[in-house]
C-alpha cells in the first residue's frame, strides 16, 4: 500500500538560516504520529510545509498522491492559540468551512450540529470565543478542521498552553475523535510523555538544522498507563535519543 503522506528529502532555509535538512517521513492513512524535538528544530516549519502554509526550498511533500503545493481543505491545521474567528459564533467558527464551499444550508446545519455534539458544547453553540474556556476555544478549533471535511489533522502544540488537567481530559478527547473518524493526525509536542500517551509513531527530531534521528512504534495498548513500567521505558529510550 502507498503511504499517504510522503516527505521527501525536504529542507528549508529562512535567509541564512537552515530550518530543516534532508527530513523524510512516510504516514499511513489512519495512522497518529507525534513530532518531537527541543524548540527551534524545525518541527512546526515541517507541519507548515505539509499544511502548505510554507514552500520547501528543497524536496516534496505528497499527500495521497498529489503534490503539497499550497493549502487545502483536506489538510486542517490546528494552533496552540485557537485561531478561532472572534467575531463569529461556535457554530458559526465550525460553519465557515462548508459556507465557503458553498455546501447547502441544510448539509451545513447538519454537518455542524454533528461536531457541536461530538465536542460536547451544545449548550455553548451560540456563544463566542470569548465567553469560552481556553479548552472549549481548543475543541471549537478541532471541531472547525473536521468540519471541513479534512483527512488529515496537523496540530502544532495544541494543548502547550492549556492547565494539566485541561490538558489531559482533551488528549482524551482527542483520541476519541481520532478513533471514530480514522484520521491520519501529525502532532507537534515538545513533551515526551504527550507522544508516548497519544501517538501510534514518535517520530524524534534533532535541533539545527532539524533532522529525523528515529521513528519509533508505541505498541502499548490504549488507554495508555503512565505509570507503567513499559511506558517509562519507552520514555527513557526517547529521551536518550533526543539527547544523544
Amino acid at each position: 500500500m502507498a503511504d499517504f503522506i510522503r516527505v521527501e528529502r525536504v529542507a528549508k532555509r529562512f535567509g541564512a538560516f537552515q530550518a530543516l535538512e534532508g527530513a523524510d517521513l512516510h504516514v499511513d492513512e489512519g495512522e497518529f504520529i507525534c513530532l518531537i524535538g527541543a524548540s527551534g528544530c524545525g518541527k512546526s516549519t515541517l507541519l507548515r510545509i505539509i499544511a502548505g502554509f510554507e514552500t520547501a526550498t528543497e524536496g516534496y511533500v505528497f499527500v495521497d498522491g498529489q503534490q503539497v503545493t499550497a493549502p487545502g481543505p483536506e489538510r486542517g491545521m490546528v494552533f496552540q492559540d485557537y485561531g478561532l474567528f472572534p467575531w463569529l459564533s461556535v457554530r458559526d467558527n465550525i460553519g465557515f468551512g462548508p459556507v465557503a464551499r458553498g455546501l447547502p444550508k441544510r448539509q451545513i446545519r447538519e454537518t455542524v450540529d454533528r461536531f457541536i455534539e461530538m465536542i460536547g458544547l451544545e449548550k455553548f453553540a451560540d456563544n463566542y470565543p470569548h465567553q469560552l474556556s481556553g479548552g472549549m476555544k481548543q475543541r471549537v478549533a478541532i471541531a472547525r478542521v473536521l468540519a471541513n471535511d479534512a483527512r488529515v489533522v496537523l496540530m502544532d502544540e495544541p494543548f502547550g498552553a492549556l492547565d494539566a488537567m485541561t490538558r489531559e481530559r482533551l488528549q482524551d478527547e482527542l483520541l476519541d475523535i481520532w478513533a471514530r473518524t480514522k484520521l491520519t493526525v501529525i502532532f507537534v509536542t515538545h513533551a515526551i510523555e504527550e507522544a508516548i500517551l497519544l501517538a501510534d509513531r514518535v517520530v524524534a527530531m534533532s535541533p539545527g538544522p532539524g533532522r529525523i534521528v528515529s521513528q519509533t512504534p508505541v505498541e502499548l495498548a490504549r488507554p495508555r498507563d503512565v505509570s507503567s513500567v513499559a511506558f517509562n521505558a519507552l520514555r527513557r529510550t526517547l529521551s536518550a535519543q533526543l539527547h544523544r
